[in-house]
């Protein structure tokens, strides 16, 4: 069964820090990119930040570039977003997904490319 379960999603005021982790099972994670997109209410679903699993390429929104830092932790499974410097607007229901490893650029081919499998999402809300 394949499985992407997100966690570190909380309430923090603007100017802090969350770490949310995505752990992988079901399927072979070097053979896939995994990347987070966000939705706030009444917004459209934002494509954030994905990383390749088989040589750690990273892309990164416009939005969070300097603030956000993802990575993965090939042994057990998982893919991090740090997420420094939070503001408001970063308010959103945070999703973890998984697409074939092919090289992403824009946030349309993350759109694209990482829909294979998804979790179940994870709550932020940043205080202002």
């Amino acid at each position: 069964e394949v499985r992407l379960v997100e966690s570190g999603g909380g309430l923090v005021q603007a100017g802090g820090s969350l770490r949310l982790s995505c752990a992988a099972s079901g399927f072979t994670f070097d053979d896939y990119a995994i990347g987070w997109f966000r939705q706030a209410p009444g917004k459209e679903r934002e494509g954030v930040s994905c990383i390749s699993s088989s040589d750690g390429s990273t892309y990164y929104a416009d939005s969070v570039k300097g603030r956000f830092t993802i990575s993965c932790d090939n042994a057990k499974n998982t893919v991090y977003l740090q997420m420094n410097s939070l503001k408001p607007e970063d308010t959103a229901v945070y999703y973890c997904a998984a697409g074939q490893d092919y090289p992403i650029t824009t946030a349309q081919a993350m759109g694209v490319i990482l829909n294979d499998y998804w979790g179940q999402g994870t709550q932020v809300t940043v205080s202002s």
